[in-house]
């Protein structure tokens, strides 16, 4: 897979959501995106295809293999996110994505390339509030151990 593909692969998989805006969070050249897909569609993880509704416009799917990587990157990503809470707790897992957030999207904001998503996991409700587990499995806001 090549370097950022999995980015890509895995969130066409996870979202559904077009390639140009998968694209546009990776913060790329318009050049690399299209090297990166035409990398992706010569080894089988996507395939173009002509939209019937716009001829000049082509969709983007994932393959069979595609699928099959996004599935192992999807759980990779679940081992991650359950070993840190496992670590420091829900709750810290939870307000350090929406911190990340809010840094990409002012990076963004800025005019930077800064790339990352809105995705905090389910863990934030309304407003801005984390909700879930106290938690912190055994450790200080500092994240060092308590006794």
């Amino acid at each position: 897979m090549p370097r950022n593909g999995s980015c890509v692969v895995g969130a066409i998989a996870r979202s559904g959501a077009p390639l140009s805006q998968v694209i546009q969070e990776l913060g790329v050249s318009k050049q690399a995106a299209g090297q990166l897909v035409d990398t992706l569609v010569t080894r089988n993880y996507l395939e173009r295809a002509a939209d019937p509704d716009d001829r000049r416009r082509l969709n983007i799917r994932l393959t069979e293999r595609g699928l099959a990587a996004a599935a192992v990157i999807r759980s990779a990503v679940e081992e991650v996110d359950a070993a840190l809470i496992r670590r420091v707790g829900a709750q810290y897992v939870a307000h350090t994505r929406v911190t990340l957030a809010s840094l990409a999207e002012a990076g963004q904001d800025r005019g930077g390339h800064v790339s990352g998503g809105q995705d905090t996991g389910g863990h934030v409700s309304g407003g801005g509030q984390v909700s879930g587990s106290q938690d912190t499995g055994g450790q200080d806001r500092g994240g060092q151990r308590r006794g």
